[in-house]
């Protein structure tokens, strides 16, 4: 996707320490908006989630690559350095680094780094306009600071599966986990916001900044409109499925030949609705006229949707309600999304080329400026693709790369 306009952090140097998600998802954001992003990684292991498959890239004779889907949809544009951390003299080039950084990103446990001489206020003493953030499961303080977490955990623990999934009386009803690691996900994109903040304030202040990220402070946050809810009733919210606690009516629904979702969001939307199943006076009726008399009487109006429903194809409901502006969607899966005209013409799926030969998919990142590009040409590195290249540039020798080659440093 080449482009000449300029990208917004082309003036920015990200050394990134990070693995598996959270980090890396943090690290590739910032590398789409162009910033220059160096990962380190684990001499001949690389980050862990190159062997987290299958299903792994083939190469054109049909061989599996070293990288797998999971790796590769959080490392796009970045550049690979292989270091050894436990390394007096991989710990010395990552100092060097450091002080020609304007990021540094890890989420190594609590205390780790600092023992390796690679902390904060190590870091710092060298580059006072440093912006370092840390990632971990529960922050740098408190009583869980130095516990190891992923995802699933956090989901647990910050009671977002706890109004995830179908309630307990209905069949197949327990807590759920969402469909990919949310957690981290979020967790990345609250990272980079913060490093950008940092950053802004940094163009004020000429102070660089401190970030501590904990997963479980971003799983409590999520809970939004949740944790209003209970705050403000003193209610624990259950789990209802599908269901909106608060805006109705909002579920999956069974056409006659499948299932549609409608997210009706007003009293307006709801009269258009009614219209559409040729039933206006519904709207009229003082049980369902307002949103609230809709949540008040759900279970009646459960039933009469059901019945009206099931009695329509969903190609021609879908059709009518888009015509009338009432919000509603087929339930796709993934391959369908991929192939849907919007998505399609958005060119949210995409290829780069990897070292190899073969073409690595990807999917778009959603920024979208009038004036500036981003950088997606470039994709997710081989392991230790770029260790010469970035080393030759710190201005070492080739005879010094291949001596820190041969002690294991790199």
């Amino acid at each position: 996707m080449p482009s000449q306009q300029p990208h917004p952090l082309s003036h920015i140097r990200v050394l990134d320490l990070s693995r598996v998600l959270a980090g890396p998802w943090a690290s590739q954001t910032l590398a789409d908006l162009g910033a220059s992003v160096t990962k380190i990684e684990q001499p001949g292991v690389g980050d862990d989630t190159r062997a987290w498959g299958p299903p792994f890239l083939r190469r054109p004779d049909g061989e599996k690559s070293g990288e797998s889907g999971y790796y590769l949809i959080c490392n796009r544009g970045k550049r690979s350095v292989t270091i050894n951390l436990k390394s007096p003299r991989g710990q010395a080039l990552v100092r060097r680094m450091a002080r020609e950084a304007d990021v540094v990103l890890e989420n190594f446990k609590v205390g780790v780094l600092d023992g390796l001489g690679l902390g904060y206020e190590q870091l710092r003493a060298e580059n006072p306009r440093l912006v370092y953030c840390s990632i971990t499961g529960f922050g740098q303080t408190g009583p869980r600071a130095r516990q190891p977490a992923y995802d699933f955990m956090i989901q647990a623990m910050s009671g977002l599966m706890s109004i995830t999934g179908e309630s307990d009386d209905r069949p197949g009803g327990s807590p759920m986990k969402i469909g990919v690691p949310m957690v981290d996900l979020i967790t990345g994109l609250y990272s980079a916001t913060a490093i950008l903040a940092a950053l802004a304030r940094r163009e004020v202040s000429g102070e660089g900044e401190y970030i501590d990220m904990s997963m479980l402070d971003v799983g409590v946050t999520l809970l939004a409109n949740q944790a209003m809810n209970y705050m403000l009733s003193n209610q624990v919210p259950p789990r209802r499925g599908n269901r909106h606690p608060n805006i109705q009516p909002q579920r999956v629904y069974q056409c006659r030949d499948g299932s549609i979702i409608m997210a009706v969001g007003s009293d307006a939307q709801f009269e258009k609705l009614c219209r559409v199943l040729g039933q206006p006076e519904m709207a009229r009726d003082e049980r369902f006229r307002t949103n609230a008399g809709r949540v008040e009487n759900l279970p009646l109006l459960d039933q009469w949707l059901d019945e009206q429903l099931i009695q329509h194809d969903k190609g021609a409901l879908l059709a009518a309600l888009e015509r009338e502006g009432v919000p509603s969607a087929p339930i796709n899966d993934i391959r369908e999304i991929f192939e849907d005209p919007q998505v399609r013409h958005r060119e949210m799926r995409f290829s780069v080329p990897h070292p190899d030969g073969m073409d690595m998919p990807q999917v778009r990142s959603p920024f979208r400026f009038r004036h500036a590009s981003l950088r997606l040409s470039d994709g997710p590195p081989t392991l230790g693709q770029h260790t010469d290249e970035v080393l030759a540039e710190l201005g070492l020798s080739d005879a010094e790369i291949s001596d820190l080659r041969a002690e294991q440093a790199i």
